[in-house]
């Protein structure tokens, strides 16, 4: 699972794929809420918003 900013989409496609050999389903997090979790607020790669779950 990646939490990134738009600009770091790709790469953590591109991870999920390399590790799970598989296509990851991708959340935007301004469209989604969770009902037990609370989405990290900055990307995993940077200091930007965190704008998506990558799984």
């Amino acid at each position: 699972m990646y939490v990134v900013c738009k600009e770091h989409v790709e790469l953590a496609i591109e991870d999920f794929v390399d590790e799970y050999e598989d296509a990851p389903d991708i959340v935007d997090l301004k469209e989604t809420e969770f009902s037990d979790w609370d989405p990290p607020v900055k990307c995993a790669e940077c200091d930007k918003p965190a704008q998506f779950l990558v799984v």
